[in-house]
């Protein structure tokens, strides 16, 4: 359990969910509302109660921990243990239930497409259309919710990267784990104790300095969404990466809403236009009690501005998505 060591004084009454290996998730709302995710499936831990000031003291250890504070002056916490687990907390008075704490423990499996068809992520068929996109260098924007298996579906797909190219992984926290040897990590710094931050607009600007042949950007969420754009539009195909959102097409809103974000000074069909030259395909993930699949994949071929519409061809739609 490297990285909980400092931790698990202060959460004895939870220790044996942390340390349980099948267990993804914890999640305390509380001092007496604990939450795990096992299987795919969350259920509620009875009989189980936290100390109101161990759990501070174990939000605020951990906060140290990774240099980081919270406080009443600063409320949120959102940190990476050095094992790769996410920890977020929120602290009265902003969580008005008491201490908010979710421990996303870091998977140390590494997935391969044989374990995404085996439990049924996708088929053989949709599997091997993935693998000629990545092969033949087509951009990939994959969109889903929290925890839907983007990024795990991102680092299946990037291990079909070939071994002679050169991959520049981008990321806000790192998370995914490739096997390629020529593999460049850049991940983005948040400012704390005066050290300005590094932003992942920035590293998407300084990759162009270290000779990439792909670009993975492990998530979209702003307007490095325009960088991108413009690494795409200069001879860099083949990207993969992820934004949040509940369906393909809102995956295509959500990037270009990015582009905006940026603060470019273009009319917004010039925008969607650089979109639909730039993103070739989009694959929606989702996640259902025990289960995470592939629920559509559409082809983009291009954008009609005197229409306002993008067009595209659904070349995948899981039926049954219930």
């Amino acid at each position: 359990m490297n990285g909980f060591e400092t931790i698990l004084p202060f959460l004895k009454p939870i220790e044996h969910l942390i340390r349980d290996e099948s267990i993804s998730e914890v999640m305390v709302n509380g001092t007496d509302r604990i939450f795990v995710e096992k299987g795919g499936f969350l259920t509620q831990v009875q009989g189980v109660s936290l100390c109101e000031r161990s759990l501070l003291v174990a939000v605020k250890n951990i906060a140290r921990r990774l240099g980081d504070d919270i406080s009443e002056s600063k409320p949120i916490l959102d940190s990476r243990l050095p094992d790769g687990s996410r920890v977020a907390a929120v602290i009265p008075p902003c969580s008005l239930n008491g201490i908010t704490l979710t421990i996303r423990k870091f998977n140390s499996r590494h997935f391969d497409m044989e374990d995404l068809i085996r439990v049924g992520t996708l088929d053989r068929q949709l599997a091997n259309r993935l693998e000629d996109y990545v092969l033949h260098k087509k951009s990939l924007l994959i969109c889903g919710g929290t925890g839907s298996g983007k990024s795990t579906l991102a680092a299946v797909l990037a291990r079909f990267i070939p071994e002679d190219e050169r991959i520049v992984l981008i990321e806000d926290t790192a998370e995914l784990h490739l096997l390629q040897t020529n593999l460049v990590r850049f991940e983005a710094r948040r400012e704390q104790s005066g050290v300005p931050a590094v932003s992942i607009r920035d590293l998407l600007k300084a990759s162009l300095r270290h000779r990439p042949d792909r670009i993975i950007l492990g998530e979209v969420r702003s307007g490095e969404a325009f960088d991108l754009l413009q690494l795409l539009n200069t001879g860099h195909a083949g990207t993969l990466s992820t934004i949040h959102a509940n369906s393909a097409k809102q995956g295509l809103a959500r990037f270009t809403s990015c582009v905006l974000q940026s603060g470019v000074e273009l009319p917004y069909s010039a925008i969607k236009t650089n979109v639909a030259d730039s993103i070739e395909v989009l694959v929606h993930v989702e996640r259902r009690p025990g289960k995470r699949f592939i629920s559509e994949v559409l082809e983009l071929h291009g954008y009609n501005p005197d229409a306002d519409h993008f067009d595209f061809t659904s070349v995948y739609l899981k039926e049954d998505r219930q």
